[in-house]
């Protein structure tokens, strides 16, 4: 492995996974067998790496980019971080080649391996940044589907294969699942989006509310604003509806972790929905009871 300046290895896996705790659903909680805990962990490890240098919020000093064999003058060049992404990630299907250079993906080589994992949802994590930096507007809301498909649905399949559960009809309710929670994490994020220059609010949709881009930048939404985010929220518990018979379709501690995202879901809906869909202060989190009392719903199979 190439040398990464001061950084040991161990502080770059650490600076990535320790964000886990800061989603909007369990990423490898406590229940599950140990096996499946750093299978996870290492599956969200590299899904954070990509979305790290997509956002452009990598640590600061380069490691990452020197860890991927990026000289420091293209170090703050996404799409070069993110190709030479893609060139590691070939390096951890390929046997009989070198090692990965980034310890994120070392440590996805044994979860690949031992879970048969495909490299197409990893892809679809790298394409889906690549499209961050190209796309920064969506005119309908199948526009937006489209580029959840990439980014937010292939965790979901993840999560199946790694648990060794996956058929066609948990694919499928699993990319309603995730779909709903990238669409929560836009409206949370709807501020902070803007200030990098994208907006996941569906043009048309904006226009049916009346809403222009300057409002999205006001300290509070106002009421066309607060209609839109409402809009859009009820799309995502659709969503999360359609893909909640995922939860009971599986057994043991699986069950507890798919109804965990799909509570993750519904409460931080109802976080936004609490804040009168104001999410220009900053994202509406919930609380912990709020997120009990949803996972409790999820696993009676109502609500």
């Amino acid at each position: 492995m190439t040398a990464v300046g001061q950084a040991r290895p161990a502080d770059l896996e650490r600076a990535t996974l320790d964000k886990a705790a800061a989603e909007n659903f369990p990423v490898a909680p406590f229940f599950l067998p140990r096996a499946w805990r750093d299978d996870l962990m290492a599956v969200y490890g590299f899904a954070r790496l990509v979305d790290d240098i997509g956002d452009g919020d990598l640590a600061p000093g380069g490691a990452d980019a020197r860890a991927l064999g990026v000289p420091d003058t293209e170090a703050e060049d996404r799409l070069t971080l993110l190709d030479a992404l893609e060139a590691d990630l070939h390096r951890v299907f390929d046997p009989t080649g070198p090692a990965p250079r980034h310890p994120l993906l070392l440590r996805l080589e044994p979860t690949v391996r031992d879970r048969a994992l495909t490299p197409e949802p990893f892809l679809g994590l790298i394409a889906a940044n690549r499209q961050d930096q190209l796309v920064t507007r969506y005119e309908t809301f199948d526009d937006l589907l489209a580029y959840c498909e990439l980014s937010a649905n292939p965790v979901g399949r993840l999560v199946l294969a790694v648990t060794g559960t996956a058929t066609p009809e948990r694919v499928r309710r699993s990319d309603a699942i995730c779909t709903a929670l990238q669409i929560v994490e836009h409206l949370q994020d709807v501020a902070e989006d803007l200030g990098r220059d994208r907006i996941y609010l569906p043009a048309a949709d904006m226009k049916r509310f009346h809403v222009q881009e300057a409002d999205l930048a006001a300290p509070t939404a106002g009421a066309s604003v607060r209609a839109l985010v409402a809009f859009q929220a009820q799309r995502a518990l659709d969503l999360l509806d359609e893909g909640a018979p995922l939860v009971g379709s599986v057994r043991g501690r699986l069950r507890l972790l798919l109804a965990g995202f799909v509570a993750g879901g519904r409460a931080a809906v109802g976080a936004i929905a609490a804040a009168g869909y104001d999410v220009l202060p900053g994202p509406p989190k919930p609380g912990t009871p709020q997120l009990l009392r949803e996972a409790g719903v999820t696993l009676r199979g109502k609500g």
